[in-house]
């Protein structure tokens, strides 16, 4: 009897570990890492387009990242030819680590991105960099990768930034995109959302970014108008508990670069 009782104790316990396994790979979210890199001329967004496609995407594939976005402003938006943003999906925040460790250790990508990693004090291939890092929302855990038959030039990816005045209130956006059903009016309309993450560490907080993506321009404009007038999100937007919840919006229309993976 005490044989039994041990045996179907283990059998117990594995049938536990695997549920809560794979509760958790199921609940899993990713983190996501954005690179911004502000540079002054058309030298250096040369000397940065070399590195990033000849030595950081091929490392990054290696090392297990498949996919890296890299993306630019278009000619109307006010920021064009002075930014440049990398995207980077991680499964777990070890993962930074591990990265650094690994372009350190690859050989391959110290030669090809030498000029950048060598690059002197007088001529350096940017202005400044800032690192933003994310979590990804539970109503959409992982990022999506959209295939459009448009040429990248016309491809929008439009970034966004929704400040508020302070963590709490933050809180409450987050929740109207989660719970509230904001994601769920974007998915609906088909705004290909890239990611919607949630800020834990960057230079304008407390924010929340994402990321949606067009074929071209028009669709961009439609599927915002569509946004607008949706019966759901003018219920959604006129809720008390969810009045005030941003103070500043940034928004960004990008193309990918030719090399970028998106």
């Amino acid at each position: 009897m005490k044989t039994f009782q041990n045996e179907f104790s283990k059998k117990l316990l594995i049938v536990f570990l695997f549920i809560f396994t794979a509760g958790t790979i199921v609940s899993a979210r990713d983190y996501y890492q954005i690179t911004v890199y502000n540079i002054k001329d058309k030298a250096q967004e040369i000397m940065l387009d070399n590195y990033l496609k000849d030595a950081y995407l091929p490392a990054m594939h290696k090392a297990g990242v498949k996919k890296v976005g890299v993306f630019k402003p278009i000619a109307s938006d006010p920021v064009a030819g002075t930014k440049v943003f990398v995207f980077v999906p991680l499964k777990d925040l070890g993962q930074i680590e591990k990265l650094e460790t690994a372009l350190e250790k690859d050989a391959a990508y110290q030669k090809a991105g030498a000029a950048y990693i060598n690059a002197p004090y007088d001529n350096p291939p940017y202005v400044r960099m800032e690192s933003i890092l994310l979590r990804a929302f539970t109503e959409q855990p992982e990022f999506f990768a959209p295939k459009f038959n448009t040429p990248k030039r016309e491809q929008i990816f439009e970034l966004r930034s929704y400040q508020s005045a302070t963590e709490k209130i933050y809180q409450k956006k987050v929740e109207m995109f989660n719970e509230g059903g904001e994601c769920e009016i974007f998915k609906k309309i088909g705004a290909n959302a890239i990611f919607y993450g949630e800020v834990l560490s960057g230079s304008e907080m407390p924010n929340l970014m994402y990321m949606t993506s067009y074929e071209n321009m028009k669709a961009n404009e439609e599927c915002w108008k569509t946004f607008r007038d949706h019966p759901d999100w003018k219920t959604l937007s006129g809720m008390e508990e969810y009045k005030n919840t941003v103070s500043k919006i940034i928004k960004y229309m990008l193309y990918p670069a030719d090399y970028s993976d998106f």
